[in-house]
């Protein structure tokens, strides 16, 4: 992939939901440090998977996508100011 496309800060962002999501749910006593882990069942967990973790993706998704829009729009609007002060 090109460098343009910014993956890495793509996979900062979904890391970093991830681990806010995880202390969010600790916090919450969802998620336990012990056997079992999960204090739900799959029919409870699937809803929220379905109304928490894809709309936040979608927006993290949505928000990188933004981003480095505006990175590289920047990045073209140096390179063209550079063009003209060195000619």
């Amino acid at each position: 992939m090109s460098a343009k496309y910014h993956l890495d800060w793509l996979i900062a962002m979904l890391w970093g939901g991830v681990i806010m999501l995880a202390v969010e749910h600790i916090a919450h006593g969802e998620v336990v440090l012990y056997p079992p882990f999960l204090t739900a069942g799959v029919s409870e967990v699937l809803p929220e998977i379905l109304k928490v973790g894809v709309p936040m993706t979608i927006a993290i998704v949505s928000v990188w996508a933004v981003v480095v829009l505006v990175a590289n729009k920047a990045a073209k609007m140096r390179e063209k100011k550079i063009q003209t002060i060195t000619t």
